[in-house]
């Protein structure tokens, strides 16, 4: 019986001992959190915010500390659904938005405001409403950059208390009345045809200046070929004046030195009467060949001789 309870008390103590340890281990399993990169979790003691766990491995006292789920730290894109908007000209549009923010505190993230998401939502829409009311139709499709920066700037302060950063805020779609699109689409196409039109006459206008242009230089071209043909026919008439004369000049200098060449070697010979009578006679025959109808003949041929002899005289003392 005694050895009976021994073993029975040793045993309960194995189980015992067993039981703590497997405590032991889910106690510190409980303990122990780690903490992925770019999260954040919000540690909660006794129902009161004790500390933000970023990044790593902690130890948290287990069964008086509750932890959070974990926080994304990373940019996040919220993309909204079309909101209906008024403008200034009170035209109906819808616009959904695209806002892209980051948790910049968890703290404040996780207990500035109930459902930050849907916060920011009604946020924007609220925001855009009051924008784009102050725009008329041409101006909110024009005016994206511009709407666009003034919402980022008007949400961002607005989630600061929130532990959220808005980055960016893009106008995704802006969808006017159907009735709106199909005059914009014919404004557009007037717009477009216009615009055709007018390059057409630009174009007819350069092609007719450049035609026109064309035809004045082919003008002067050609009046100045003219003129510079003119020229050089002239010069070359000039020159052929010029050649004519000289060699005109030219022969009668020959003609001349021949003469004189004769006269001299006639002087030379020392002609007698008979040669002088001879040309005298010579002399009647060329007279005769002309086309005279009447001609004057000496009754005494010696009259002529004589007449030559005193040439022949005149011609000896020069």
């Amino acid at each position: 019986m005694i050895s009976l309870a021994a073993l029975s008390g040793g045993a309960i103590a194995g189980i015992v001992i067993a039981v703590l340890f497997v405590v032991i281990v889910i106690v510190l399993a409980a303990s122990a959190r780690v903490v992925k990169q770019a999260t954040a979790v919000i540690v909660e003691r006794l129902g009161k915010y004790h500390r933000t766990l970023n990044t790593g491995f902690h130890v948290i006292v287990p069964f008086l500390d509750r932890t959070s789920r974990p926080i994304s730290l990373k940019e996040i894109v919220a993309d909204f659904k079309p909101q209906p908007v008024i403008t200034k000209d009170n035209v109906t549009m819808q616009i959904d938005t695209v806002v892209y923010f980051a948790i910049t505190d968890p703290k404040l993230y996780t207990y500035g405001v109930d459902r930050p998401i849907s916060a920011i939502e009604n946020l924007t829409a609220t925001t855009l409403r009051n924008i784009v009311g102050e725009l008329e139709l041409d101006e909110t499709l024009t005016s994206r950059d511009t709407v666009n920066s003034k919402m980022r700037i008007i949400l961002d302060e607005a989630t600061d208390p929130w532990g959220i950063k808005i980055n960016r805020v893009e106008l995704k779609n802006i969808l006017p009345p159907k009735d709106i699109q199909e005059a914009m689409e014919k404004q557009m196409r007037a717009e477009r045809e216009r615009r055709e039109s007018i390059l057409k006459a630009e174009g007819e206008k350069k092609s007719a200046i450049l035609i026109a242009e064309g035809e004045k230089e082919s003008k002067i071209l050609r009046a100045q070929a003219d003129r510079e043909a003119q020229l050089l026919a002239a010069d070359a008439a000039k020159q052929a004046r010029i050649l004519a004369a000289e060699a005109e000049k030219a022969a009668l200098i020959a003609e001349g030195e021949g003469r004189a060449k004769a006269i001299e070697l006639i002087n030379d010979a020392k002609p007698n009467n008979q040669y002088v009578t001879l040309e005298g006679f010579e002399a009647l025959k060329v007279l005769a060949d002309g086309k005279a109808t009447k001609i004057v003949v000496p009754t005494e041929i010696s009259n002529v001789t004589g007449l030559l002899a005193s040439l022949k005289e005149s011609v000896n003392d020069k």
